[in-house]
């Protein structure tokens, strides 16, 4: 068989026509950097960390503890976060389902009655169904057959963007991980500083009482002329201003207690708790394992390693539909006008059809989703790597803070004891006529001060404890 020239040159059009559209523009890359330190510091512990730890051997409070299991089981957010992890899965069935044949099974009837003096009229007035048997009308037809319809995923897009979903599936639960762990610290912080607030309102209240001691024993001496007015005011105004400071410590309670009860999904009530034992509370140093650790322990982490990985595949089914695409479409049943004849070998059709199409102008949509999928993805790289860093610096911070703390917590309560000292002391010189009343009111004032510095600074030590347990990735593994 012989081709003309002109012919030749058509197809030779349209076959460099073809290439050209499926070359792919080109894309700034970027590799991510999973570099992190060997260790820490050379003073931090290298044993194993906390994804080997169950929270409930960790925080050991049985208070604390049936808070925690309460909010695991009734957090609205934890909740919303399950039934998006759900959507995720839903969407791996969606893209699965996408490289696999369609296949519909149907029947229909439909009747058709045309004009008589129109070009298919005439034509239908002339056909007979068998000899001496003419066309009828109006004419029924009905059907009964399947149909089937296929992609060929020859570029592999439709497998990337099932692969993908699954990566974002997989990334939701690592969130939901995440959250988990957050969930337990916030709950964790919030107990503690519940526990700080009622030790500062008893200081308070035992402040209370020793300046009221004190205030009687002034006016006691003010009556016997050996004082003036001047210092029953002084005496009493200081007691005034600490009975002032607990109404701000009940709402501060108040408060607290409430945001407890949000976490676990329940209207205000009283949270159960054992306050006395808060400053006797243990915090030893905490093994912070390998830096490398964080990244399969923390899953904030292993959700944005997830998601770079979903991004990744986006480039890659982006870049397929510049490529051409191969569908295949078949279709078999039976078709007749009167339903004695459906059911026949005579009536049965069937049809097969493939096209192969490949976008050739006006590329402009496929050009920017190319590019904002590539955009996405150095979006995710760069999260992934900032990721890292934080965890890092966040273990760093919070191992310092709780080693200086520590020390800080130790200082002041030696301050506290000596204070504590000074007031018995002052007390005595003052009823014997050796000291002045506002060195009793100094050393009353400070000794408060002291006091609620002490407590403050064990709700930062515990604090510390809580964020290093959130920073290290928390044992949720381990519920």
């Amino acid at each position: 068989m012989k081709f003309k020239p002109k012919i030749l040159f058509i197809w030779g059009g349209i076959l460099m026509f073809a290439l050209w559209g499926c070359k792919t523009p080109q894309i700034a890359t970027k590799t991510e950097n999973k570099f992190v330190p060997e260790s820490y510091l050379d003073s931090l512990s290298a044993q194993g960390g906390l994804s080997s730890t169950n929270w409930r051997e960790y925080f050991s409070d049985r208070h604390l503890i049936a808070l925690i299991d309460t909010a695991l089981a009734n957090n609205q957010e934890l909740n919303i976060l399950m039934q998006e992890i759900e959507i995720s899965r839903n969407e791996i069935r969606t893209r699965k389902g996408e490289y696999l044949p369609f296949v519909h099974i149907g029947a229909g009837t439909a009747t058709d009655k045309v004009g008589h003096y129109t070009r298919f009229g005439a034509l239908e007035e002339q056909l007979e169904i068998k000899p001496g048997k003419a066309f009828p009308e109006p004419f029924s037809d009905l059907w009964l057959g399947a149909s089937a319809s296929w992609e060929v995923d020859i570029w592999k897009r439709l497998r990337n963007a099932k692969k993908s979903a699954l990566n974002r599936y997989l990334a939701s639960v690592e969130g939901r991980n995440f959250m988990v762990t957050n969930l337990i610290a916030e709950i964790a912080d919030a107990y503690y500083e519940l526990l700080a607030l009622d030790n500062l309102l008893e200081i308070i209240n035992q402040n209370r009482d020793i300046q009221s001691s004190a205030l009687r024993v002034v006016r006691q001496q003010k009556d016997a002329a050996r004082l003036t007015q001047l210092a029953v005011n002084r005496f009493e105004a200081q007691l005034l201003n600490t009975q002032n400071l607990q109404y701000e410590l009940k709402q501060r309670i108040v408060e607290t207690e409430n945001r407890i009860n949000f976490l676990t999904a329940r209207f205000p009530s009283k949270v159960a708790r054992n306050a006395a034992d808060f400053m006797n509370i243990q915090v030893e140093a905490i093994e912070t394992g390998l830096p490398a650790e964080l990244l399969t322990n923390r899953p904030d982490i292993k959700q944005a390693e997830f998601e770079l990985a979903a991004t990744k595949l986006d480039v890659e089914v982006a870049r397929a539909n510049f490529y051409p695409s191969l569908g295949i479409s078949s279709g078999v049943g039976f078709q007749a006008f009167n339903p004695k004849f459906l059911i026949n070998p005579e009536s049965l059709f069937y049809n097969l059809a493939g096209d192969l199409m490949a976008p050739l102008l006006n590329r402009n949509a496929i050009k920017a989703a190319y590019y904002s999928a590539n955009a996405q993805q150095l979006q995710a790289i760069y999260h992934y790597e900032q990721t890292i860093l934080n965890a890092y610096v966040d273990v760093l911070n919070q191992v310092s803070k709780l080693a200086n703390f520590s020390k800080s917590y130790e200082t002041k309560n030696r301050e506290v004891e000596l204070l504590k000292q000074s007031i018995g002391i002052a007390n005595n010189l003052f009823n014997s006529a050796r000291a002045d009343y506002a060195e009793v009111l100094l050393t009353q004032r400070e000794a408060l001060e002291a006091k609620i510095e002490l407590v403050e600074i064990k709700s930062k030590q515990l604090n510390a404890k809580v964020n290093i347990y959130r920073a290290l990735g928390g044992g949720w593994q381990l519920n």
